[in-house]
């Protein structure tokens, strides 16, 4: 005689529930505050592909990508001349990190603003101009943003070559490889794992960043959107215009970042985490599955 089957009844969360719908009605009292408020839904709608509000979209992205490249660069240069055993690159690297990660981007924004009171005329040898043809809205925006990340960048390419363990280089010099080829064939390569997540939280936070550069005269969708909210008298729409377009943004390179993460994943986990959809058929295959055992019960 077998044994009979048992039947595995699943634990009812409660407070699953209960919280989930908590949520759900502060989530949709907040949206009807905001459906009930004094702005003007349709002018949102009416500017959100404005010619304006698009170029200072370009202008966003061109200032974010440009500014990220500088600092990558800059930042594994940095970290290098950081774990350098030589203690001049060594403390100038410092210097650097020390400095632009000490003071706000917003200062540094402004003291390249204002380089043309320190330093009238620019004098290169090979070249002369005036600070102020030199230094436009574009220049001190690059300058500024690209320069403070690139003390950041040092930080998360130092942690990431840091990670790696010493016997690879000591492998690679056996086998009669250069310190420039280790790292760039050997080190390099297996710190992406740890330098990719924070490079591109790293990149979203500069996107955002990047609307500071309004102060400087740098026409990006944050001042195209308060040149139109200034002449329209609609201001909050404009500023809802462009945060929606900051939201857009964002999502876009999270969800870029998330499988660049899981491409360089593939060497050091069994199994690669599920992607976004595999999550969802997954939720709704046990959601289904749930169901049914209830049922059957």
């Amino acid at each position: 005689m077998q044994p009979e089957q048992i039947k595995a009844i699943p634990v009812r969360h409660w407070g699953r529930w209960v919280s989930g719908v908590v949520v759900v009605l502060l989530l949709g009292s907040l949206v009807w505050a905001f459906a009930q408020g004094d702005i003007r839904w349709q002018t949102v709608g009416d500017l959100i592909f404005d010619s304006r509000i698009l170029t200072g979209l370009g202008s966003t992205l061109l200032i974010s990508v440009l500014s990220m490249a500088i600092g990558l660069v800059l930042g594994i240069v940095f970290a290098v001349m950081r774990l350098s055993k030589n203690p001049v690159t060594g403390a100038v690297s410092w210097l650097y990190i020390w400095f632009f990660r000490g003071t706000p981007v917003f200062v540094q924004l402004l003291l390249w603003f204002n380089l043309a009171l320190i330093f009238p005329i620019l004098n290169l040898g090979f070249y002369k101009d005036e600070m102020v043809d030199v230094m436009t809205p574009f220049m001190v925006a690059l300058l500024g943003l690209g320069l403070n990340e690139g003390a950041y960048m040092a930080e998360i390419v130092r942690a990431g070559i840091q990670s790696v363990d010493e016997g690879q280089t000591e492998a690679s010099h056996a086998l009669g490889m250069k310190n420039s080829k280790t790292m760039r064939r050997i080190v390099l390569p297996q710190a992406m794992r740890v330098i990719v997540p924070p490079t591109g939280n790293e990149f979203i936070n500069l996107m955002k960043t990047s609307s500071l550069v309004s102060a400087v005269q740098y026409t990006e969708l944050l001042r195209a959107a308060q040149n139109i909210g200034s002449t329209s008298f609609a201001i909050m729409e404009t500023l809802l215009v462009a945060s929606v377009w900051y939201l857009v943004l964002t999502s876009i390179f999270s969800v870029g970042q998330y499988y660049v993460e899981r491409h360089y994943a593939r060497g050091s986990l069994r199994q690669l985490p599920p992607t976004p959809w595999q999550k969802v058929k997954a939720n709704l295959l046990s959601l289904s599955r749930g169901n049914t055992t209830g049922a059957s019960a």
